[in-house]
């Protein structure tokens, strides 16, 4: 009974984030976790470190970051539950929807679906700039519909299957560790000469969290392929072949999915802080990238979600 009802109110909150997502009234705990980052970066991290001195500081940030962001949101479960058990059901199922980013996620590829089809290049390359790591600026057409489509298929894990797992396996707590652990990659997890060692620790902390949902996700994305008549065997080959391509351990699952399931190839020519940089290619380019490739993806996003939810409720049922 205790694992269902985990289970209704993981349902729930998702509800809650596509009817509100993340109100601009409240700060997003995403914000105040990146201000306590930046916090300790400022006094932690000096010009003058050695390369093993950055890392051991960089390390004492995660510790102190994970501790933090567990115990306070442990603690907001246990003090709102000795004032009323209702209102901490409510306060659970909201602050668990704002570690869920699936309308969010949803409607940045939407906004620049809806530019490219009013022929706005300019207005569709400002809005991926918002969504994407790398530089999209100068992209063709083409290029714009790739970059949303790598980005919205990585972030199914890291945005929405990934909090929900960790939710599911230990409670609110866990769920916003793990933004926590998210939040610190992509400040921290960049190969540069500030972050290479400072970043290192939270960089492979990312690495391993993501580990079991991103493979979870390229799984049960290709499963939607199957019940969406996409191409389910291309989305199975691609994963096995060729997600182990990507620079990132575990982003490769999720997109190599997506890209097998789409009959389209992702990876090829980026530009990051104006430096040309080539990405291994992940599938096959049966076909040219096209506008409602966008659309497809949406679907197939909102399929895997309810799939994994399926699956979650069959295993508490087996178990």
């Amino acid at each position: 009974m205790f694992k269902l009802e985990v289970l209704i109110i993981l349902i729930i909150a998702l509800i809650v984030d596509l009817i509100i997502s993340d109100p601009d009234w409240i700060p997003h705990p995403v914000v105040l976790i990146g201000g306590l980052i930046s916090t300790l970066e400022k006094y932690l991290l000096k010009n003058e470190d050695s390369p093993q001195r950055a890392k051991i500081k960089g390390a004492i940030l995660v510790v102190i970051v994970l501790g933090l962001s567990y115990y306070l949101s442990y603690l907001v479960v246990v003090l709102s539950g000795q004032l009323n058990n209702y209102f901490a059901l409510m306060l659970k199922i909201f602050l668990l929807s704002l570690t869920l980013a699936l309308k969010g996620l949803i409607d940045a590829g939407q906004e620049v679906y809806s530019a490219l089809k009013a022929s706005d290049l300019k207005l569709a390359r400002e809005k991926v700039n918002q969504i994407v790591g790398r530089d999209c600026s100068q992209s063709s057409k083409q290029e714009v519909i790739r970059a949303v489509l790598e980005t919205l298929a990585e972030n199914t894990s890291d945005g929405i299957l990934a909090p929900a797992f960790y939710y599911l396996i230990g409670g609110l707590p866990l769920a916003v560790t793990y933004k926590a652990v998210n939040t610190m990659d992509s400040m921290l997890g960049y190969k540069n000469d500030r972050y290479l060692n400072f970043g290192f620790t939270a960089a492979r902390t990312d690495d391993f969290f993501n580990y079991i949902p991103a493979r979870l996700t390229a799984i049960l994305m290709s499963a939607a392929a199957f019940l969406l008549h996409y191409d389910f065997r291309g989305a199975l080959k691609t994963v096995f072949n060729d997600a182990q391509k990507h620079p990132s351990p575990n982003a490769g699952y999720p997109e190599a999915a997506a890209a097998g399931a789409l009959s389209l190839r992702f990876g090829g020519i980026n530009y990051y802080h104006g430096q040309k940089s080539f990405r291994a290619y992940i599938g096959q380019q049966n076909k040219k990238f096209e506008l409602a490739d966008i659309l497809k993806l949406n679907m197939l996003i909102y399929f895997t979600v309810g799939l994994f939810f399926i699956s979650a409720a069959a295993i508490f049922v087996l178990i």
